[in-house]
């Protein structure tokens, strides 16, 4: 027993001290392995930045020279002399606007994206220099509500700008509002002798794509009429524009089927008087109201019909503000206070008319005397050829009256057909 009892001792030192060895190598271990995952993870950390960094920009960035508010769904770029409509628009843009650019032409699919812009509703292109829009130029914007290209010298509108390539089988255009105010080119000799009404008019009703619209606006274009199926093909139209335009009548243009019209601008034109045709068209839409102020009226006896309509009709808004603009005795009346006897047919001409036709009379007198000289100069030729047409009526004259003696006389006819001459 005495030895059991001294073993056990020396036995528990050698037991600690193995503790103690594989304590040591434990943490050896797991300091190792510490640092090796450690290491592991830098590197993957490393690896991913890298990886992320070689991909290509996301399709929601905002394009370098425009400013973006994913919040409000709208892009700008403002006076950016943009040439073309940038690639990588965000496909989240609702409203984009592009105005003050140098854009000149706007080709077909300008807005054909992958994604598609699928939410696009209002687009801004006024003041880019726009020269030309192609047909098909808003193809793939199924979501486009509201149009505005003014302030473009559109010198050349595709008749298929608004409804694509082939406008009879293309799909209606989602389009409720177009602006097209100023659009005139400054020079007209870019026309190439086309009528400008006649250009926006093939645009507006190719294919009648446009059968949705409900505002549009054609103000400051100088027209001087308006095409007789303008509005034909624009049944849904709501409120029309036509401020500050040269229109000197609405004879040919119908007003019939625009049953939903609620508002018609007609102020700062050239109107003299509306017939009957006209008025009976107006008062027929049940809802509209017309605006006819700043026209410069004839007050002759074409007026009276006219007159009468103000003063029974509720449709005018400013016809209080109507005043006469010719003849001059009875400038700046108003219309509503005249009456049929104060409107007769012999209006005293306006002094630059005057001016004119005094004028034309010194011009014709002019070209009257030069006329009359010319025969002057001439007379003994004249004289000449008068004699030779003499004779030579004469001659043919005797001619006919041989041969009526020969065929009245049986003799001489029996002698002629037996004679060999």
């Amino acid at each position: 027993m005495p030895g059991g009892c001294s073993r056990g001792p020396a036995a528990g030192d050698a037991r600690l001290r193995l503790a103690r060895l594989a304590l040591v190598l434990l943490g050896w271990v797991s300091s190792s392995s510490l640092t090796s995952s450690a290491t592991s993870s830098t590197s993957s950390t490393s690896f991913l930045a890298s990886a992320v960094s070689a991909q290509p920009p996301l399709p929601g960035q905002c394009p370098a020279p425009c400013e973006c508010s994913e919040a409000a769904r709208t892009v700008k770029c403002v006076n950016r002399n943009l040439t073309e409509v940038p690639a990588d628009l965000p496909p989240y843009v609702r409203n984009l606007f592009l105005t003050g650019n140098q854009l000149v032409v706007l080709p077909s699919g300008a807005f054909a994206r992958g994604p598609p812009l699928a939410e696009l509703a209002a687009l801004n292109l006024s003041g880019s220099l726009l020269n030309r829009v192609e047909a098909g130029a808003f193809e793939r914007l199924p979501s486009l509500r509201q149009l505005d290209l003014s302030h473009n010298p559109l010198a050349n509108l595709s008749r298929f700008a608004f409804s694509g390539g082939n406008a009879s089988v293309s799909a209606p255009s989602p389009l409720v509002e177009l602006i097209l105010n100023h659009i005139l080119p400054p020079d007209e000799e870019v026309l190439q002798n086309r009528s400008f009404e006649g250009i926006v008019a093939a645009a507006l009703r190719a294919g009648q794509a446009l059968r949705g619209l409900r505002r549009l606006e054609l103000t400051s274009n100088h027209f001087l009429y308006l095409p007789r199926d303008l509005l034909a093909h624009l049944p849904g139209l709501r409120h029309l524009d036509l401020r500050n335009n040269s229109l000197v009548g609405l004879t040919y243009v119908a007003f019939r089927n625009l049953t939903h019209l609620e508002t018609l601008h007609l102020e700062d034109n050239a109107l003299k008087v509306l017939h009957n045709s006209t008025l009976a068209e107006l008062q027929g839409l049940p809802q509209v109201r017309v605006f006819l102020d700043n026209n410069p009226w004839v007050c002759d006896c074409n007026m009276v019909d006219m007159v009468n309509w103000l003063k029974e009709t509720e449709i005018v808004q400013d016809k209080a503000r109507l005043t006469c603009a010719f003849p001059e005795k009875m400038r700046n009346l108003v219309l509503l206070e005249l009456n049929s006897s104060d409107l007769n047919c012999d209006p005293i001409l306006p002094p630059s008319l005057q001016t004119s036709y005094v004028f034309l009379g010194i011009v014709l007198a002019l070209i009257g005397a030069i006329f009359l000289l010319v025969l002057y100069l001439n007379r003994k030729g004249i004289k000449k050829w008068m004699h030779n047409i003499r004779d030579a009526c004469r001659d043919h004259m005797e001619g006919y009256h041989y041969r009526y003696e020969i065929n009245a006389d049986p003799r001489l006819t029996n002698l002629s057909s037996n004679s060999d001459v």
